[in-house]
């Protein structure tokens, strides 16, 4: 998961992997330690000093419950890495992360190989968050985590631009095609852009592109393969059209979070798909398109489309020493207090429902009602115990398609194929 803020440095990657969530219900005799004691939080990169504060304002509070924050590399693979490690080798010697905030998409694999605690949902004031993130924090019908913050994608669009021509921003593919194809040259802009590289951001497009024709990828937890479908072939090509065609640019392929973004910035795109940090950094006072932008919900092919979920999980390690702690720091964590700082002083979603309603919150964030419509509509990346390896053949696989190596038809039955054999694994 990867998040970008726009301070300090100017555009810093924030890459979130924050603290773990077990309640008083997870008792000392499951492998833990007493119920309450000092905790060790592992966390990729809080490069914006925001977490550090909010965990400054429990330790205060709670002398005998002191958080250690030890923070990862700001990769997100080096941070999955590195906790994989340590939650293995807690077998030995107990690890040293008590919690973790893991990625959505790794809810799956942690929980089946046993790193992470299942969870009571009794225990959790689930009925507050948006419904849709829920699911990203279960495996097998179990809560395995509590949601932290969330995320969907959302199209930016030069307003400015698409005002000139009198024209409406896209709702459906075909026309967003067909501005990109024909408006944008008008302009000196390049169409259409969104994270192309071949990486977890190629993973998510793709699932978009999927899901919002109506496809899927997998089923039954990553058991079934249900990708080979019409659905999934026609999003496929919607992509590898926009390169064939010309108003996806080929420099897209290069493009991961921060590039699409920057060329967005620079004026050199008339729509971008990307995460809610993007129209903060680009509406920005100093911004070349301040004032420019505007954001909907990513189109589909006959109306909105299906964005990706993203944001982060609160888990708790097998080996967590102190779990009523845990319990005592996650509600402090969820409290709409503390869900307000995230969102104010981290540019991060959150994930309590009635936030995104709030009248001050939404003077301060205009996107949030347009970000709600999207997270309501949202849908998991593709659930498997081994996403790592999900992921890494959708990349391959959809890289294929836009660069013309393959069709879209021959992309989808071999991307049915590789995943039959993952998931017979």
């Amino acid at each position: 998961m990867r998040w970008i803020h726009a301070a300090g440095r100017g555009l810093l990657v924030l890459v979130v992997v924050m603290t773990g969530y077990v309640t008083a219900g997870v008792h000392a005799d499951e492998g833990a330690g007493s119920g309450r004691g000092p905790l060790t939080i592992a966390t990729a990169g809080d490069l914006t000093g925001y977490l550090g504060s909010v965990l400054e304002g429990w330790n205060r509070t709670h002398p005998d419950e002191r958080v250690t924050l030890v923070e990862l590399p700001d990769s997100a693979d080096e941070t999955r890495a590195q906790m994989i490690t340590d939650l293995r080798d807690g077998d030995d010697d107990g690890g040293r992360f008590d919690m973790l905030n893991i990625d959505v998409s790794w809810t799956s694999e942690f929980a089946a190989q046993g790193w992470i605690r299942p969870l009571p949902r009794d225990r959790f004031p689930l009925d507050t968050f948006l419904p849709p993130v829920v699911d990203t924090a279960t495996y097998d019908g179990q809560l395995y985590a509590v949601p932290y913050v969330t995320n969907a994608g959302l199209l930016l669009y030069r307003k400015d631009i698409l005002a000139k021509e009198g024209v409406d921003p896209p709702r459906t593919w075909a026309e967003l095609e067909r501005a990109a194809r024909t408006i944008a040259p008008e302009y000196g802009v390049d169409g259409y852009a969104g994270q192309f590289l071949p990486y977890e951001g190629l993973t998510v497009n793709a699932a978009e592109a999927v899901y919002s024709a109506g496809g899927s990828i997998l089923g039954d937890e990553g058991e079934r393969v249900t990708v080979n479908s019409t659905a999934a072939r026609e999003g496929i090509d919607f992509l590898a059209r926009g390169v064939r065609e010309g108003w996806i640019p080929r420099q897209a392929l290069t493009y991961k979070e921060e590039e699409s973004k920057q060329a967005f910035q620079d004026g050199r795109l008339l729509f971008l798909r990307n995460w809610p940090y993007a129209y903060v950094v680009t509406s920005a006072k100093g911004s070349p398109v301040a004032g420019k932008v505007g954001a909907v919900p990513l189109p589909g092919p006959d109306g909105p489309g299906t964005s990706v979920l993203g944001g982060s999980n609160l888990a708790v390690s097998t080996h967590a020493r102190h779990p009523d702690s845990a319990a005592r720091l996650i509600a402090y964590l969820t409290s709409e207090r503390v869900q307000r700082q995230v969102l104010r002083r981290g540019a991060l979603p959150p994930v309590r429902a009635d936030l995104y309603e709030d009248p001050e919150l939404t003077r301060e964030f205009p996107y949030l009602a347009t970000l709600r419509e999207s997270v309501l509509t949202a849908a998991p990346r593709p659930k498997s115990p081994r996403y790592d390896q999900v992921s890494l053949v959708v990349q391959a696989v959809v890289r294929d398609a836009m660069t013309g190596r393959q069709t879209p038809e021959v992309a989808v039955r071999r991307l049915a194929r590789e995943l039959a054999t993952i998931s017979s694994r």
